[in-house]
């Protein structure tokens, strides 16, 4: 798999294969051209079949290595001497008792950034427990400021905590790390907890409830459905608009696109809570006048912050994702593009994603290590083994 430069270019992490925010992590370092090499586990009685599909495995190398075989710790130990970063998203503890923690690595390459992805952090009463992302994000207040005020809490489908509280944590973490090593020579553990990152995201929320500004209770807020103008809208065909109409020239905007004369809803009663029940209803009733395509051509291109609710297999086909290539197809698969984009590095096409095992034995021989032994033992697996 070529490299194509880009801005962590030169940069080599190893990934211990795990699920979810780790390997996403992962994924976004790849996609900024790090080398990124996947160390999967053997799966008994299974060989790969088909095209790999998961997506958060695109532009990264694949080995196949049985952890619990001497040989491939002493493998991954090889590795890590070559190594800037490796990613594990194991139970706090798991990766010592392989022999992989942290100190056992330090002591190969002590400029290493070992970075820890999990749900509750390394320390703390839950620490040892399972959790998911759900669980996670109810801990921080955030489930419980999503929804209607007149229902539960609302499922944020896994972003608010495992990609956004945890990947992307985690990427900035090891950034961080990274810099400071290349700086003093000495690498660090990153503590990347979900908990942690979905606490730090409700920043602005804390801050406008610490300023009067936000009740701690579902749906009644301004950025959680509770404002007329800040909400979703049924048209006449069974799709959505989303209206995010906040600023006063904004919902004015919206109002006269609406067609909705001022006697009737004035701009300066924007803030009028009293009128907002009756808003909502006259919303409501407005935009269920016409399609979505339709409200989508009255909208298009002007500042009333309006658009239509895509679904995943609509949204590629909208001019501005597909000018962007927001999303974009690979080998068949639908997927998002790369993000960020840099200025010195106009390449913004994902990589494929490798077969378990693609690149084993390549991988290990040029870390010095004896694959053929590895392979009769069992310790690791090629592709088509």
């Amino acid at each position: 798999m070529g490299s194509v430069a880009g801005p962590l270019a030169g940069v080599t992490v190893l990934e211990l294969a795990g699920v979810g925010p780790g390997p996403f992590a992962c994924m976004a370092l790849a996609d900024m051209r790090a080398e990124v090499i996947r160390i999967e586990r053997p799966v008994k009685g299974a060989a790969p079949t088909g095209r790999p599909v998961d997506v958060y495995n695109r532009g990264k190398r694949s080995i196949v290595l049985d952890l619990k075989d001497p040989g491939a710790v002493e493998a991954v130990l090889a590795l890590a001497e070559r190594a800037d970063v490796l990613v594990e998203g194991y139970r706090p503890g798991v990766a010592e008792r392989l022999g992989l923690g942290p100190e056992d690595l330090a002591r190969r390459n002590p400029a290493l950034v070992y970075a820890r992805m999990t749900g509750w952090g390394q320390d703390g009463p839950l620490a040892p427990t399972a959790g998911h992302d759900i669980g996670y994000i109810a801990l921080t207040g955030a489930l419980h400021a999503i929804g209607p005020a007149d229902g539960p809490p609302q499922v944020p489908l896994n972003l608010v905590g495992d990609f956004g509280g945890g990947s992307l944590y985690l990427v900035v973490g090891i950034l961080a790390a990274l810099t400071e090593a290349r700086a003093t020579g000495r690498g660090q553990v990153v503590d990347a907890a979900i908990v942690d990152g979905t606490a730090h995201l409700l920043a602005t929320i804390h801050a406008l409830l610490a300023a009067d500004r936000w009740t701690d209770e579902r749906g009644v807020n301004m950025l959680d459905g509770g404002t007329p103008y800040y909400a979703v809208y049924a048209t006449s065909d069974g799709g959505y608009m989303a209206v995010g109409s906040l600023e006063p020239k904004f919902y004015a905007e919206l109002l006269r696109l609406l067609e909705i004369p001022r006697e009737v809803a004035d701009p300066a009663d924007q803030q009028d809570r009293s009128r907002w029940p009756a808003l909502r209803a006259l919303l409501a009733e407005t935009f269920a006048r016409r399609t979505r395509a339709e409200w989508t051509a009255v909208f298009e291109g002007t500042d009333a912050c309006v658009a239509p609710v895509l679904s995943l297999r609509e949204a590629p086909a909208h001019p501005h994702v597909a000018a962007r290539g927001s999303v974009v197809e690979r080998d068949g698969i639908l997927q998002p593009g790369l993000a960020p984009r840099f200025s010195a590095h106009a390449d913004a096409t994902p990589g494929g994603v490798p077969r378990p095992g693609a690149d084993t034995a390549e991988v290990l021989r040029e870390a010095g290590v004896d694959v053929e032994a590895l392979l009769r033992s069992g310790a690791a697996v090629a592709a088509g083994d």
